[in-house]
């Protein structure tokens, strides 16, 4: 699982090198303040929550949980990287947008499954033998 969310990092280097050209002006992409502070939000909760689903694999490691839990909180930790970046990018997403549009929701779910993840791993750690 590690070397599967390990092969994303280089979208997240593609990201930030495509952000920074926006964000100098030589991209001639015209984006509203919000959204520039969205797509800077998004890039870099994508970033850390890459490195903590590094790291809750890992912990997943030290727990005692049965196959289908250890699956939930293996996969949850990435899943969630990808649907709170996601949902910060999907979000303002539009032209001249300045307030988040439907795709909120995205955001949301990725943090209700980031907690819902990070319960589970601490139960986990704090109950194993």
């Amino acid at each position: 699982m590690i070397g599967v969310i390990l092969l994303t990092v280089p979208s997240i280097q593609y990201g930030g090198y495509f952000l920074l050209t926006i964000l100098s002006g030589k991209a001639k992409l015209s984006l509203t303040d919000f959204q520039k502070s969205m797509f800077r939000a998004g890039h870099a909760h994508a970033g850390v929550l890459v490195i903590l689903a590094i790291i809750a694999q890992l912990l997943a490691d030290q727990c005692s949980f049965g196959p289908m839990t250890e699956w939930i909180v293996r996969i949850g930790f990435p899943l969630a990287a990808i649907l709170v970046s996601g949902g910060f990018f999907a979000s303002a997403a539009g032209k001249n947008r300045t307030t988040p549009n439907s795709m909120v929701t995205v955001l949301y779910s990725g943090v209700f499954v980031l907690a819902a993840c990070l319960v589970i791993l601490g139960i986990g750690l704090l109950t194993s033998e």
